[in-house]
């Protein structure tokens, strides 16, 4: 592991200033790493690294054949080298080790998939005029500039990066400070399987200096993102201002609808993951539970006795849910649960803490909340923390009424055996991806991924994300 240092134009290069930042770990709050704390002027290497690779480099002659070969070896080392990133990854993130080696197994498969992919993206004909042949080919967009979050590192790595690879882009990454420990080794191994300098350039530091300035760069030609709303509006502003789009991935405030002819027992253990994986930092967090009222008692009483039984532990004892990411997450998190107690909302469930846990780490327990008003914080806006918030409602349209009610759309479950119903609340419902009795995909590789209002737009993963990151020309050829 090159530490304090970024990757620029195949070169482990320390920021221009020698500044760094510590790297602590969410389980115990200690330091155990460095990172380069890069500025704008580490960003301008890295873009302008990457344009020489797509101008004069080796990356610039590569087929797509070739580059869906270098993704397909990158897929295959990550998962050799699978117990080491997947210790870092926990042990970066706070994150249960079984959670972290999904993750890992999920990077892998993101660089398999887009390896497969990277020469099945096809141009077009259309027909014309006599005397007119028309092509349509779809060009990469250039350099491509990536900005992912601390909660899924790994696999955001293989999500962003990937398919824009595939397509012939020069990637600039800035990894979040938080966590970016697996996107420096996960670099590391793709020289080792021979991307050429400049193909992949991470630069690392905090997001109002290297995030900002690699927003805002001129050299930049496409940005993938994702964080929330209030970061993604000045990304956006900022790619605007170069006239330059953007996939945003904006987090969510997503719905499990549970109509009273759901199987509860085979919903329960998945609504109850859904919010406490990953600590509940994930967009895509079943974060809302809305149950029909002629079963809300029955159903909310099974589902807090699951609830009851979760463990709080560090990464290493690989419970239930880890820490969170930070001091000031916990905080944040911690600063709903007051609010929320403080005007009354009942408690009715509770994870406790495992034993022995490190003093300095960043812990807070699963919280069932019952009867939040449909208007409160709670069923309103992102808490990102393992918060779960039950409202009922009374009919299909009243259920369509409470699901849409946020600025959210971004994933939603619906629990019901009624065929009918399944498919009236999938037209109805606003999200990007709906779930008829389950939720996830384990990681949803192949699945388009994205959401509607402030959950964002754009599509990532499966192939829509190939035709993010490219652009069609069309050719007229006049041959009369």
């Amino acid at each position: 592991m090159k530490e304090g240092k970024h990757l620029i134009n195949g070169s482990w290069v320390a920021s221009q200033d020698n500044d760094t930042l510590d790297v602590v770990s969410p389980s115990d709050g200690l330091v155990f790493a460095k990172i380069a704390r890069g500025k704008a002027g580490d960003v301008d290497l890295a873009v302008k690294a990457a344009q020489n690779a797509l101008d004069n480099g080796a990356w610039r002659k590569c087929a797509a054949v070739d580059r869906g070969r270098l993704l397909s070896k990158l897929g295959t080392k990550i998962l050799d080298n699978f117990d080491e990133l997947a210790d870092l990854e926990a042990l970066d993130t706070g994150k249960p080790l079984k959670q972290a080696k999904a993750d890992i197994t999920a990077a892998g498969r993101y660089f398999e998939y887009y390896g497969g992919a990277a020469d099945k993206v096809h141009g077009d004909t259309i027909p014309f005029m006599d005397g007119y042949m028309v092509s349509i080919l779809r060009e990469p967009h250039g350099v491509t500039g990536h900005i992912i979050p601390w909660n899924y590192p790994a696999q955001m790595y293989g999500r962003s990066l990937a398919p824009a690879l595939a397509m012939g882009n020069a990637v600039v990454l800035k990894p979040a400070e938080d966590a970016c420990m697996t996107s420096l080794r996960m670099s590391e191994l793709a020289q080792e399987v021979g991307f050429p300098e400049g193909a992949i350039n991470v630069v690392t530091g905090v997001g109002e200096e290297a995030g900002a300035s690699l927003s805002a760069h001129p050299g930049i030609n496409f940005l993938s993102f994702t964080g929330s709303p209030e970061v993604g509006t000045i990304v956006q502003c900022a790619a605007a201002k170069n006239h330059v789009g953007c996939v945003l991935e904006l987090g969510g405030k997503s719905p499990q609808i549970i109509f009273d002819d759901a199987d509860i027992a085979a919903a329960l253990p998945v609504i109850v993951n859904a919010i406490v994986q990953n600590g509940g930092q994930t967009c895509s967090a079943g974060s809302r539970l809305m149950i029909q009222s002629t079963v809300y008692e029955n159903y909310l009483d099974q589902i807090a006795e699951k609830f009851n039984e979760l463990k709080v532990g560090s990464h290493s004892m690989d419970l239930d849910c880890g820490p969170l990411i930070s001091a000031v997450q916990k905080n944040r998190v911690e600063g709903f649960l007051d609010r929320a107690r403080s005007e009354g909302i009942a408690v009715v469930a509770q994870g406790s803490m495992g034993p022995g846990l490190p003093s300095g780490g960043f812990y807070v327990t699963p919280t069932l909340f019952a009867g939040v008003p449909r208007d409160n914080e709670l069923a309103c806006d992102e808490v990102f923390g393992p918060v779960l918030s039950a409202l009922s409602f009374d009919d299909e349209q009243d259920a369509i009424k409470l699901a849409n009610s946020t600025d959210y759309g971004l994933v939603t479950g619906v629990w019901t055996k009624d065929g009918a119903r399944q498919m009236r609340m999938a037209k109805s419902v606003r999200a990007g991806q709906i779930y008829i009795n389950g939720y996830g995909a384990g990681g949803g590789i192949e699945l388009p991924f994205g959401g509607v209002k402030k959950s964002g737009h754009g599509r990532e993963k499966g192939f829509e994300a190939l035709y993010e990151f490219c652009a069609t020309k069309t050719i007229v050829f006049k041959h009369d």
